[in-house]
């Protein structure tokens, strides 16, 4: 060959190169050692995908329609660019669609569980159809959450002073279990081994379950109405938001004690709350929203008034206040991914964890932002579900494996 043909065969190959890239490029990994989608196409696809789902309508502080009814699926790797919606209920146009209070899922049982003020439903994740619902005693449902290994679900009545205790697979009733003082079952919350049950009311008292004998064991009164809350790793301590309060109280599960109450200083949060009259805030209480993150050395707490996520470093006692990040519009739900390195806000904002910046805004599939309290990080091999984040902001370990998981074993 000559060299001109060597020099012709050589300038075809870097163009087609650069065309098309090398024909087995490595795919991306993330910090859980996942092989996350490429961005250019390849003849066959990762066996790992991480979608988000955002479950609508999923928020008191907008209009019933704004984004829509149904579930918004996301790409997390794509730069959260819609994947699809999947259909749940159907509401015909002259009504108003049930506002969903809770999501949870199962690697189990490879369904996605959605909780609405009238019903519980349980839709399969491979065919996207749904596969049972229930609305128990016509007092259905709030915040559902999965045992680890999803053997049973707990589910609070609305704003009724029991909670049920549902079979995952049938969604038949296996029994409930009843808080006296506590009505207005609002919240709820697991242990990260699945063993006690935080059942919250709008109200002062929450109470204590055992899910081994689902029966109630004792209760722990707070200052003020328990609003959102979250558990340690080891499920010792709770980390709630009040009624009155911009900040949290940290309460200890064992002697049922208020340990600490931690405000938010600055941002003249008292003068504007204390008006009279009072202007409306969003859910009623300065903060809304509350997480644990960065290997629970942070908390992150929402800021209904001021459109503010505050930080505080948890290394300390008391925990101080350290930093504010500013949200695009009211945050009243904070949910961290699975590997903890990113925080999602009811307010549409992906905020990283590390740099405490807002790196992306969900969308759905007509651009508009997505407002909604109730969504899911999820983790899919070959189609199955092997991975779910909680849809509260518990505790995570060190290295950033969700503790509780549910994976369908018991961790």
């Amino acid at each position: 060959m000559s060299p001109i043909s060597v020099l012709r065969s050589a300038f075809v190959l870097v163009t087609l190169g650069l065309l098309f890239g090398p024909a087995s490029s490595p795919a991306q990994t993330s910090k859980r050692g996942l092989q996350l989608p490429r961005k250019s196409g390849s003849l066959q696809p990762p066996a790992e995908k991480e979608l988000l789902y955002v479950v609508l309508p999923g928020t008191l502080e907008g209009s019933w329609d704004q984004n829509g009814t149904g579930i918004v699926v996301l790409d997390v790797t794509d730069n959260y660019n819609f994947v699809k919606r999947i259909p749940t209920w159907n509401v015909p146009a002259s009504r108003y669609p049930e506002q969903v209070a809770g999501v949870t899922a199962s690697t189990a049982t490879n369904m996605i569980y959605i909780a609405a003020r009238g019903r519980l439903g349980a839709i399969d994740l491979t065919t996207e159809k749904m596969v049972w619902e229930n609305a128990f005693d016509g007092h259905c449902c709030e915040r559902p959450q999965m045992a680890p290994d999803s053997s049973f679900m707990y589910v609070g009545s609305d704003l009724k002073d029991y909670w049920y205790v549902v079979n995952p697979k049938t969604g038949d009733l296996m029994t409930t279990v009843r808080s006296p003082l506590s009505p207005n079952a609002h919240n709820l919350n697991l242990s990260p081994d699945g063993k006690t049950a935080f059942m919250a009311p709008n109200g002062k008292v929450m109470g204590i379950a055992d899910t081994t004998t689902h029966t109630l064991q004792k209760t722990i009164p707070f200052p003020d109405n328990v609003r959102v809350f979250v558990v340690n790793k080891d499920g010792t301590k709770i980390y709630s938001n009040q009624n009155n309060l911009m900040g949290f109280v940290i309460a200890d599960v064992k002697t049922g004690k208020i340990e600490q109450t931690v405000e938010v200083q600055g941002f003249g949060w008292r003068e504007k709350w204390n008006l009279n009259p009072r202007p409306r805030i969003p859910h009623g209480c300065p903060s809304h929203g509350i997480a644990l993150v960065n290997g629970e050395r942070e908390v992150w707490v929402a800021d209904g008034i001021n459109n503010l996520i505050h930080v505080f470093d948890n290394t300390v006692s008391p925990p101080k206040q350290i930093d504010s990040i500013k949200m695009s519009a009211g945050p009243f739900w904070i949910m961290p991914s699975i590997d903890g390195t990113r925080v999602y806000v009811s307010s549409s904002d992906v905020v990283d964890v590390k740099s405490r910046k807002v790196i992306a805004q969900l969308k759905d599939e007509y651009g508009r932002p997505l407002y909604s309290e109730k969504l899911l990080d999820m983790i899919f091999t070959n189609g199955k579900l092997t991975q779910v984040a909680n849809q509260f902001g518990n505790g995570l370990a060190d290295d950033g494996v969700v503790m509780g998981v549910v994976s369908g074993k018991k961790e």
